[in-house]
Order: structure tokens, then C-alpha cells, then sequence
């Protein structure tokens, strides 16, 4: 609560000089401007970005946008946490100061420079690694500076050999922290080497590489406009056996179940190559792991599986998994209303093409599901998927279930 105003209510008073004079709450980062006053570095920062030039308190202009860090103040704030903490205070944190442009440029242009000592440049790598973990605004900054370009250079340059190795992979771990441009993107997947290099380190040894391989390769396909480019990505077979084992096998890892969902989805976007998700396990691991997903992932497990769906071979392969039809009816209503519409499009695929899996939807409980969902505030492509499950289930309905069903007649499935 340092940064509220619920002490007041619990009888204690902060400091009029603990507050910032924009927000009036208690400042966690103080700076000074060169009015002489002090605001909290996310107010100053805030009311500058919108276009003022003056200092709030004084009115006066200011002529300098530097700001300094108040030490003193802050650590007398930190104190007083302290002391008030039986009231349930809690203490600010040390901030971390943003880094500075000039150190920016200078690591840099230590980190690109080949003359540089192989250790000089891995030492600058992990630095901006580091102040990049920091903040936004030190991503910020660093992507300022020309640091993709930078970055996309060190790690494709003389990649296979031993003594850049360990750049590549420093730089590749930087460089995943960072949205590329279209033309960054296109300048990776439009060279095979630099496609198979990345699919290569899908298989390291490191599981942190295998991961931010993964990260870039998602980055690389979905900011990729062109058809032609992301299918010459999404060919390359061992990208899809990468990528479903880190799906399949590092869970534990924090982000790799977020990665590798986020870049099967991109790749399967692609419909000629879908084939090969099927052929490396995905529909059999995103059903395992559906029940691991938090919702965003969720969804995007979800959409994949219905692209999925709409291939014979992985209708098949998704099919002949025993908890497929159980925990996509599950889903339904469950997750959001993206999740909703995911699922049912999947059913409506798998139960087009197979008995079998129609009797394990009604035995499932789908067609309660499915009439709680046409009267819902769902998609009306959720609603028109339902409609026409529920036709296609209409010989399996047990006899008391419902005695018309003309009211659920429908259009033709909207694409995804």
C-alpha cells in the first residue's frame, strides 16, 4: 500500500513532503527537476510525456529535462515505512535507476565492434541484458539505439563457429526482449542459413537457448506479412519437432509453455504445413497440456487445435486421444468467450468426421452445454458453431432431451 492513500484510514497520516504534488500519494521513486522539486519519477515522467514544459508546483518552465534521483528523501520515506509497518505498510523498494544513454551507445558499440576483445563484447552483451531486464524504459532505450540491428548481426555472424558462439546466443537472449519491424523479420526468414540455425538451436543442450530459439521463431513468423516467407519457415520439419518438445517435456521451465504455444499457433497458421504439426505430436501435446494453460494461452491452445481440426490427419490424430472431446466440451463456457468459440468450431470438426467422437460428446454432456451457450452473450460464431453442432448431434440426443430442434437451424461457419 505505499503507493495508496489507505493508511489515512487506518489513523495513519503520511507526510505532506512524502507525497508527490501530482498524484498526491507517497512518492517510491523521487526525483528532482531543475525547479528544485520533487515529484515521483512515474508522475514527472508521466506529465512530461503529455506534452507539458513547466513545473507543476511552480509554474515555472523547464529548461532542463534531467532528472535526479532524491536519495535522501527517498531513504527517509523507506524509514517511515518502516517504523508504520505494524499498520500494515509495506517498505518501498531501492528503485533501480534508468540507465543512461551515453552507457547505452558505449555498450553497443563495444558489443558490435569485431576488434573488440571476444570477452569486452560478452561482457557488454550481459550488461544490456541486464539493464534491459530492469525496465520498459530501458528496453525502451536500448531499442533506440539500433540495438535489433545490432543484435541480428552478432547472432547470425560466423554463427556456427566456436569462439562466436557464445555471442550468438548472449545476443539472442537480448534480442527475444524486443518487438522486431516487418523488415527485421523478413531479414531472418527470407535466409535459409539463418532459418536453420534457429531451428538447430531448438535441439542446444541449454534449455534457456531452446526456449528463446522458440521466442524468436514466433516473433520471426508473426511479424512476417509475406504468405511465401512464413510457409518457407514453417517447412523446415525439425522447427515443429523443436517446438512440440518444449511443449511436450519443459513445463517446469517459467515460460516455455507460453513460448512454445505462442509459436505453434503462429506456425500453424500456415495451412500447407500444418501437416507437420501433426507429424511432430502437437494435437496429442496440446491436449495434454490444455489443463496447464493460464487463459491467454489457453485460447491460443485452442484456436490451434481447431486449425488443427481442419486437416483430415490431424482430425484423425486429435480424435483418437481419449481426452480430447471431454475437455474441449469442458471448455465450453468455461474460459472466455474466444475459448468458447475455439472449442465448439473443434467439436464441430471432429464430430463432422466421426461417429465416435459425436457419442463421446453427448456422453460428455455437450448437448447441455451446447443450449446453454445459443442463449448466452457468446460470439455469434460461437452461437452459429453450437447451432450447427446441435443439428449434426440431433440423431444422438436421448429422447427427453429436447422434441424440436428446428429452431436451430444455421449459416455456414464463419472462418476463423
Amino acid at each position: 500500500m505505499p503507493a495508496s492513500l489507505e493508511p489515512l484510514d487506518l489513523g495513519v497520516q503520511i507526510p505532506y513532503h512524502f507525497r508527490c504534488p501530482i498524484s498526491l500519494e507517497l512518492m517510491r521513486d523521487p526525483v528532482t527537476v531543475c525547479t528544485g522539486q520533487t515529484y515521483d519519477r512515474a508522475s514527472i515522467e508521466s506529465w512530461v510525456a503529455t506534452g507539458n514544459s513547466t513545473c507543476p508546483v511552480t509554474r515555472s518552465p523547464l529548461t532542463d529535462f534531467t532528472l535526479i534521483p532524491n536519495h535522501t528523501l527517498r531513504r527517509l520515506i523507506q524509514d517511515w515505512c518502516v517504523a508504520n509497518r505494524a499498520f500494515g505498510i509495506e517498505r518501498i523498494p531501492t528503485p533501480k535507476q534508468p540507465a543512461e544513454p551515453a552507457l547505452v551507445r558505449s555498450l553497443l558499440s563495444q558489443a558490435s565492434s569485431e576488434s573488440n576483445p571476444y570477452q569486452s563484447r560478452l561482457s557488454a552483451l550481459r550488461r544490456l541484458r541486464g539493464l534491459a531486464r530492469d525496465s520498459d524504459k530501458n528496453r525502451s532505450l536500448i531499442s533506440s539505439h539500433n540495438a535489433r540491428d545490432i543484435l541480428i548481426n552478432v547472432i547470425f555472424s560466423d554463427s556456427e563457429s566456436d569462439a562466436s558462439s557464445e555471442l550468438s546466443l548472449e545476443s539472442l537472449a537480448l534480442l527475444v526482449m524486443f518487438q522486431l519491424t516487418e523488415s527485421e523479420c523478413a531479414s531472418i526468414a527470407s535466409q535459409p542459413e539463418r532459418v536453420g540455425y534457429l531451428s538447430n538451436l531448438l535441439f542446444h543442450s541449454s534449455i534457456e537457448v531452446r526456449v528463446n530459439s522458440a521466442a524468436l521463431i514466433e516473433i520471426v513468423v508473426a511479424g512476417t506479412k509475406s504468405s511465401d516467407l512464413r510457409a518457407e519457415i514453417s517447412n523446415v520439419d525439425e522447427i515443429f519437432e523443436g517446438v512440440t518438445d518444449i511443449l511436450r517435456n519443459l513445463n517446469s521451465y517459467p515460460s516455455a509453455l507460453k513460448i512454445s504455444i505462442r509459436a505453434l499457433f503462429a506456425l500453424c497458421l500456415v495451412k500447407q504445413t500444418r501437416q507437420k504439426a501433426v507429424s511432430a505430436g502437437a494435437a496429442e501435446t496440446l491436449v495434454d497440456r490444455l489443463a496447464d494453460l493460464d487463459k491467454c494461452d489457453a485460447e491460443r491452445g485452442l484456436a490451434t487445435i481447431e486449425l488443427l481440426c481442419r486437416i483430415p490427419t490431424g482430425c484423425a490424430a486429435l480424435a483418437a486421444h481419449a481426452l480430447t472431446v471431454p475437455l474441449l466440451v469442458k471448455t465450453i463456457l468455461k474460459i472466455s468467450d474466444r475459448a468458447t468459440e475455439y472449442a465448439a468450431g473443434a467439436l464441430l470438426s471432429l464430430c463432422s468426421a466421426s461417429e465416435q467422437s459425436q457419442r463421446e460428446a453427448v456422453g460428455a454432456g455437450v448437448l447441455t452445454q451446447l443450449l446453454l451457450l445459443v442463449q448466452s452473450d457468446c460470439t455469434e460464431r460461437a452461437k452459429r458453431k453450437a447451432q450447427m453442432l446441435l443439428k449434426l448431434l440431433r440423431d444422438s440426443w436421448p429422447e427427453d432431451s429436447i422434441g424440436n430442434s428446428d429452431d436451430f437451424v444455421c449459416s455456414e461457419v464463419v472462418p476463423f
